[in-house]
Order: structure tokens, then sequence, then C-alpha cells
């Protein structure tokens, strides 16, 4: 097909929000994001594509992305604070309020706090998106947050004195903290649930459903994200160690589902199957993977928790475990001595 009929066909479609909007000539598409129209969290379908993909990842239409502005964060106002990262396998994260700042944070991570500093727990995450509204959309906002597992409250820890104050927040098993800046990302991350630990006021703390069927029926720990959006710090723990990959545009990482801690906006994420049917069987790590576009950044953790509190749990006597009885002389003959 010549270049004239393919940008002269209406076959390209865009969405945006979970809209779709087209069709298109590729030339009014392409007028549409060089004007500031469409941003660069849109999705675009065209002529020899299976399926939707990010307008970041497509060539067609890098040249009027770079010209035209990102997009600003969709909540603003988060409040700017002050960090410090405590510790090595079992971190903490010491937080600095200036007075009448705040931060808000899962029930159960608080550590320790200055005297100034007043707990106020709170119907959803207390930024601009879930106090605006009736009172069904708090409901509706808030109800969400019980899908990936967390209460339907958080907890506001506010400083109410005339000096500065802080306030502490602890992993609650072996990892890494990882301090995210929102507005460096466009305002958006995607990340497991229950991998959010604490945030700025302002963060607005939901979640994303993946809308692929893949990663619907086998993502496993990935098919219910947490969705942070707004525009200042927020605070993720992963398990073991972290590292963070930079991928190009059209890029790809495989990874397993739950080594995926966090990933921004611009990265597409699917599930692949395994492929061969006796590495499927007999590889012993699972069937299915996740498939990662860039570009954009992606985190990645070592030890899933799921995956530590499996070992364990086979390790345990009480589910049928057995024990090895390291470092013991008298080795099976000392648990049963001890009544093990």
């Amino acid at each position: 097909m010549s270049n004239e009929a393919t940008t002269g066909a209406k076959e390209w479609y865009a969405a945006v929000g979970g809209k779709q909007q087209g069709p298109f000539t590729l030339d009014e598409l392409r007028a549409r994001f060089a004007a500031g129209g469409m941003g660069r969290d849109a999705h675009v379908f065209g002529p020899g594509m299976t399926e939707w993909k990010p307008v970041t990842g497509r060539p067609e239409f890098q040249d009027v992305l770079s010209a035209s502005p990102p997009p600003p964060p969709r909540f603003g106002g988060a409040h700017e604070i002050d960090y410090e990262v405590f510790g090595e396998e079992m971190q903490f994260v010491e937080i600095t309020l200036d007075p009448q700042e705040a931060c808000v944070a899962e029930a159960g991570s608080f550590m320790y706090m200055d005297p100034g500093i007043e707990m106020q727990t709170i119907f959803g995450d207390g930024s601009a998106a879930s106090e605006g509204g009736g009172l069904l959309d708090k409901l509706v906002g808030a109800g969400k947050r019980v899908l990936t597992g967390e209460s339907l409250f958080m907890t506001l820890f506010g400083n109410t004195a005339g000096e500065r104050q802080s306030v502490a927040f602890a992993a609650p098993y072996p990892g890494r903290i990882i301090a995210v800046d929102l507005a460096q990302l466009g305002g958006e991350l995607m990340c497991q649930k229950q991998a959010f630990l604490c945030a700025a006021k302002g963060i607005s703390v939901g979640i994303a459903l993946q809308r692929k069927l893949g990663a619907g029926l086998f993502g496993g720990e990935g098919f219910i994200l947490q969705k942070l959006e707004g525009d200042g710090l927020a605070f993720l723990h992963a398990g073991g160690t972290v590292v963070s990959r930079e991928l190009a545009a059209g890029e790809v990482l495989r990874l397993d589902t739950g080594c995926l801690v966090a990933f921004d906006a611009g990265v597409d994420y699917d599930i692949q199957s395994v492929p061969g049917i006796k590495t499927a069987l007999f590889g012993g790590e699972g069937l299915f993977f996740a498939r990662l576009t860039g570009p954009g950044t992606v985190w990645i953790q070592s030890l899933p928790f799921s995956r530590l509190a499996s070992r364990i749990y086979a390790a345990a006597p009480q589910t049928g475990g057995k024990r090895t009885g390291e470092g013991s002389l008298l080795g099976g003959l000392g648990d049963l001595v001890m009544g093990d």
C-alpha cells in the first residue's frame, strides 16, 4: 500500500481514558497529537496492527509527540515532604513535615512520630479526587481499594506544631523501600497490590484492572494493580533486591508476574504463555509471565512476598513440612526429645 493511500484512508483510531475516538486518517491523528488534543497516555490502532498499542511506542507519531508538551498530572497539590530511608534489609522511611503538611499511609505501617504529629483515620486517601464528589463517589472509590486487599480507610499524619516534625513508617518484610516522584513520571504509576507504603497528602491511591483478556485470566498477582496519581512523593515496598530498568520504545522485557513491582504509564503490560509444553509442565516456573513493552521505567523485585510465604508455609512443621535440624548433634532424635 502506498504512503498516500495509507495517510488518506480513515483507518486509525485512538483511545483516551478508555474512550475510543475515530476513525481518522493518519495525518488527522498526527495533527491532533501535535496540537496537544491527545496526550502521551493515549493508545492507537491502525493498519497492520492486531491490538491497541501505546502511542509512545509507534514510530508514526514519534516526531509529533516530541513536539507536544507532556500532559499535566490529573491530580495536583500534593504536599512537598522531605524524607530519609534507614536500614538495609528491614528498612523504614522517616518523613519530615513542615507545619500544616501531612502524609497518608496504609494501616499497620506506622513506626514512630514526634509529639506535634496528629493521627486521623480518613475514608479514602485524602486526595482532591477522594474528597470531591458525593458520598456514593467516595464509597465507590474506597470500595475499589478492597479489591487490592487493602482497607477502606487510611491514616492521615499531619503536623499541627509550629516547627518541623517527623513520622516514620516501617517495611512489613525484608526488602527495599522505593521513593518515586510522580511529577517526574507524568503524574501516574502502576504498582502491584500491597506495594504502596505511604505518600504525601494529595496523592490519589486507586486501582487499575487490566483490560486485556490474557492479563485478566492469567496475570495472577499482576491482574489488579494499584494506580498512584499526583505530583508528589510516594513510597513503595518490594521484597529482596530491587532494580529499575529503562525500556526504550518497542523494547520488550519478560519476567515473572510476582517479580513485577511497578511501571510508569508509558509501559504496555500484557501476559504471555511459556513456550513449549515440556517447559510449561515441568519447568517449575508457572505457565505465564509478564510481558512489558517500552518506553518507560520498570521496577523489579527479586523476592515476591508470595514466594517467601510459600517457602515458609512448606517448611512449617504444622503444615507437614520437615525441619532439617541444622547445627543439632541429635538431629531427628532432638526433635523427639523436644516434642516436635
